[in-house]
């Protein structure tokens, strides 16, 4: 099978939504989890507009919530996807708020989603290659070899870790734990 290839580009998607009262948590600031909802349908869209196929969720790898969104701010999400494996896709979502009265616009969340790519009898299917045609592409698909080379290293700490003795955790000043064995 002959592998396609097409641009950054053609994967770019934005949404905005206006900040509700609905939306809010207990302190009054728009709710994390409505925030990641809206973050996996632009992940979702993203992704099978690039590929032209249903795609899944198969890992969120980095939300980093850096700012509060206040009720009354326009939310934009601009999502493209940053890099391609065989079925899976990295898609870098940057999600802006704007006080839509003074027009400042601040960067809130900056996320990073896997997505697979399915056929219609749910099986992985192949994604178009990906053309890097500016330098900001590079960066990003760069950012995204680093990101899996870093979760294949984590995933393998944990089949080798070991953390020795229970004193040596008790004798420790670094971590907040108490053990009391029954």
């Amino acid at each position: 099978m002959k592998t396609r290839f097409k641009k950054v580009s053609s994967s770019h998607i934005s949404i905005s939504e206006l900040m509700l009262p609905s939306h809010t948590n207990f302190s009054g600031k728009i709710h994390g989890g409505y925030i990641l909802s809206l973050l996996d349908q632009i992940a979702f869209a993203c992704a099978s507009k690039f590929s032209e196929n249903y795609c899944v969720t198969a890992s969120v790898d980095t939300v980093n919530f850096l700012k509060p969104i206040e009720v009354g701010e326009l939310v934009t999400m601009k999502a493209s996807v940053n890099y391609v494996g065989h079925s899976s896709m990295i898609v870098g979502i940057r999600v802006e708020a704007e006080n839509i009265r003074t027009g400042v616009i601040k960067h809130c969340n900056s996320s990073y989603f896997t997505m697979v790519a399915k056929d219609n009898d749910g099986k992985n299917v192949m994604v178009p290659g990906l053309i890097l045609t500016t330098l900001k592409e590079v960066s990003r698909y760069e950012h995204s070899v680093k990101q899996l080379a870093l979760k294949k290293e984590r995933e393998y700490q944990k089949g080798i870790a070991t953390f020795g003795s229970i004193e040596s955790i008790l004798s420790s000043n670094e971590y907040n734990v108490k053990v009391e064995l029954e």
